[in-house]
């Protein structure tokens, strides 16, 4: 592979338009202050075409504890351990928006 050009700072801001060409075109550039390397510039990758939903169908399981709240963690976020869920804050304890009264 062929070492990526480089530009100083100054030459960078000056020839801007040029060294995007060059990356566009699959080249990567090295922009320079005083002669140590501070950045480099990429070409970035295509992104992927996400048509085909559904294809992790079955092949992604959700643990039957995923809901489940350590108090540790709970405590961590300013949420008290419930007494009606004693080991573990659960939120089928937490307090549906139907039953939080608004002053």
């Amino acid at each position: 592979m062929e070492a990526a050009r480089q530009y100083d700072v100054h030459e960078a801001k000056t020839r801007f338009s040029r060294m995007l060409q060059q990356v566009e075109s699959g080249e990567e550039v090295v922009i320079s202050r005083a002669g140590e390397p501070i950045a480099k510039v990429v070409p970035l990758r295509p992104g992927a075409d996400r048509t085909d939903y559904g294809v992790l169908r079955g092949r992604i399981r959700i643990a039957e504890d995923f809901d489940d709240l350590p108090d540790d963690i709970a405590d961590a976020f300013g949420m008290p351990p419930r007494p009606d869920c004693p080991t573990v804050w659960r939120t089928c304890c937490a307090p549906s928006p139907r039953s939080v009264s608004v002053p």
